[in-house]
């Protein structure tokens, strides 16, 4: 049986950014807290983190900076995906060299690929990772979709561990885990889907919500593994309110602005990326407060 990368919640984090650049400051004290909160793994360099909008100095020191800031104290994820395999090969590369204890990697987006494509890319990376592979499956922003089928054949690659499911199609992810069995884990990409993926066996989930609330995030699938499903079921749908806020806009927009209330970082992104708007930002602003968030 592959190893597993890590139970419960890993937080993909903002990466806090000005005018200047990087802020390795503010992303430090972030990365502190984290851990002292309880989470049980960080991916750097994803989605939420900006990495679309990075240089690729930038991403490769970003990743870089975590890794050793972190120090193994939890495992890190590092985003190394892209839509010219070459260039995710390479990123992989600096990954494993910087020490990183996994890496994520996205299906490429906008020139896309036939699901024979997938398999030759993403076998491409697993064969040259020192470290495992994380598939990454979601739709809504790359155009395409890893098919159940062919997360299978994946599956049989010993380096490809694990798939960031996040799809929205719950049908889809249990064929995924029918056909994969423990061939593979499975994390929820989507915070309102986090107990629903591991009732059927996910291992947790990759996550934005716990850039706001690590600590509670993390006790719901505690909860969970300790068999209170009723009590972990009712706690995901306290959160349903949070996280529709979360994703009002494009993310990381509104967790971006989360944060920055919070006083982990400016509420800066880089184009085309742009602020929260003033209505979505007071009713994120009011769910935090529901949820015990002072700001």
């Amino acid at each position: 049986m592959k190893k597993t990368v890590f139970e419960g919640i890993a937080t993909a984090l903002i990466t806090p950014i000005t005018e200047n650049g990087i802020d390795y400051e503010a992303f430090g004290k972030l990365i502190d807290w984290q851990i002292e909160q309880g989470i049980n793994a960080l991916v750097v360099a994803g989605t939420t983190g900006e990495a679309s909008t990075f240089s690729d100095d930038e991403h490769r020191d970003a990743i870089d900076f975590a890794v050793k800031h972190v120090n193994g104290r939890v495992p890190v994820i590092a985003g190394t995906g892209s839509n010219d395999t070459n260039y995710a090969l390479d990123l992989t590369r600096c990954a494993c060299r910087s020490g990183a204890d996994a890496v994520l990697v996205v299906t490429p987006y906008y020139n896309k690929a036939t699901q024979k494509g997938l398999i030759k890319m993403f076998t491409a990376i697993a064969d040259e990772s020192t470290v495992p592979v994380i598939l990454y499956d979601v739709p809504s922003r790359t155009g395409m979709a890893i098919e159940p089928e062919t997360v299978a054949v994946l599956a049989e690659h010993p380096n490809i561990v694990a798939l960031k499911a996040a799809s929205g199609n719950i049908s889809k992810i249990a064929k995924t885990a029918q056909l994969c069995g423990d061939k593979i884990d499975i994390y929820s990409g989507n915070d309102d889907q986090i107990i629903p993926i591991m009732s059927l066996g996910g291992k947790g989930c990759i996550s934005v919500l716990s850039n706001l609330l690590p600590k509670e995030t993390v006790k719901m699938c505690e909860t969970f593994f300790a068999g209170d499903v009723k009590a972990a079921a009712k706690m995901q749908l306290d959160f349903i309110p949070l996280v529709d806020a979360l994703f009002s806009e494009v993310n990381p927009i509104p967790v971006k602005a989360a944060m920055a209330k919070m006083g982990f970082c400016e509420d800066y992104l880089r184009l085309p990326l742009t602020t929260m708007e003033d209505d979505h930002r007071a009713v994120l602003f009011e769910e935090m407060r529901k949820n015990g968030i002072k700001i």
